[in-house]
């Protein structure tokens, strides 16, 4: 009997970020590499001739455009009087994760936030986005999770949402940011569940972004376990003068973009039983 083929969504995050993230996110689309990009309506390199691009490389539709909902510095927020921010740009991953486990932050103002991105992302394409995901995993947050579990289930019905929760077999105890991730994670998943949003069944590629990080040794693991329907997140690109001065992730974005471009990909994938979902058609965890 022929071993069941998992089929899972690859999502290159960060769509708008600079011209360099752009630009390899496009060639993976065109080589169909990867079957997600997640585009930020908050950042500053997604102009109309960018979002044409992305269109023009996604081709027949091989590849699902989705919203990645931003709420860190230093990136700005698209709606007025939004707060708290911190020299005019949103907080620090850190700051807002302890402002949100606080309770500090405001519930009505992130809802008019996200919306705001969602109403920009439509602008932009003519279309919702097929689903929502959140730069540095903000939508798994107490009180950013609401909101943005309100804005998906009132204003992108239909649309899945990503759950950063790891297979159960794929939870090392060594992993502290693996395992952080988890728990936040369940509040999030839950309420989706309450709320009758769809999610990804699993979730993968989180990794030391450090540079003795090799993710051609790397991603494999990732595939451990993984359900049909599930994602994998990665964040390929070239580095510029516009990614440098932005992210801290810089040259571990061309090693991901040279392994996807590679011979050792597709093999990869073939030996693990897995293929990347076909998005006509497909949603999130239903796949």
């Amino acid at each position: 009997m022929s071993k069941r083929i998992r089929r899972i969504w690859l999502c290159a995050d960060d769509y708008g970020m600079a011209p360099g993230v752009n630009d390899a996110i496009r060639q993976l689309i065109g080589q169909r590499r990867i079957n997600a990009t997640s585009v930020m309506t908050a950042a500053g390199h997604l102009d109309r001739d960018e979002a044409d691009a992305l269109v023009e490389a996604n081709g027949d539709g091989n590849a699902a455009i989705g919203l990645h909902v931003t709420l860190t510095a230093p990136f700005k927020p698209l709606s007025p009087n939004f707060g708290p921010l911190r020299n005019g740009t949103f907080l620090p991953q850190v700051d807002l994760m302890r402002a949100a486990m606080t309770r500090r932050l405001d519930v009505e103002m992130l809802t008019v936030e996200i919306a705001t991105q969602v109403e920009a992302f439509v602008e932009t394409f003519g279309t919702l986005p097929a689903y929502l995901d959140g730069h540095q995993h903000v939508q798994i947050l107490p009180q950013v999770r609401d909101a943005f579990l309100k804005v998906a289930a009132e204003a992108v019905p239909g649309a899945w949402v990503r759950q950063c929760g790891r297979p159960r077999g794929a939870r090392p105890l060594h992993d502290p940011k693996g395992l952080i991730i988890d728990i936040l994670n369940l509040g999030f998943r839950n309420k989706a569940t309450r709320l009758g949003v769809v999610t990804n069944p699993a979730f993968a590629g989180v990794y030391s972004f450090s540079a003795k990080a090799n993710f051609a040794r790397t991603f494999p693991r990732f595939l451990k376990g993984l359900p049909d329907g599930s994602l994998i997140m990665c964040h390929p690109g070239f580095v510029d003068a516009e990614l440098t001065s932005l992210d801290s992730l810089t040259t571990l974005r061309e090693h991901e973009f040279a392994f996807f471009s590679s011979d050792a990909f597709p093999a990869v994938l073939a030996d693990h039983g897995v293929s990347l979902i076909d998005p006509s058609g497909a949603r999130g965890g239903a796949a």
